[in-house]
């Protein structure tokens, strides 16, 4: 995967191979974005990890992480579903 920075150094990632990532077709991903479904954090290695990036999208309970070396290239990748807490009823009066 290819990840680029702009002139503001915010990461530029390619949609289709995102929604590759998730198993969904381009139009789908478009949609989940205009819907304000994904969501994504940037943290910045420190210590031992500066230098490194890690990347996170998340679309409903799948979330794709990359990390990345100080040339941003993909040095892992992974996604994973995210579970659910047991859910609570109220006790009703």
């Amino acid at each position: 995967m290819q990840i680029e920075r702009d002139a503001n150094g915010d990461f530029i990632l390619d949609p289709v191979e995102i929604a590759q990532r998730f198993g969904l077709a381009q139009k789908d991903f478009r949609r989940h974005q205009q819907q304000g479904l994904v969501m994504s954090t940037v943290e910045m290695g420190e210590g031992e990890d500066a230098g490194t990036s890690r990347l996170s999208l998340r679309i409903g309970n799948r979330i794709w992480r990359a990390i990345l070396d100080g040339d941003d290239r993909v040095v892992r990748e992974e996604l994973n579903i995210a579970r659910g807490g047991p859910v609570r009823h109220a006790d009703k009066p």
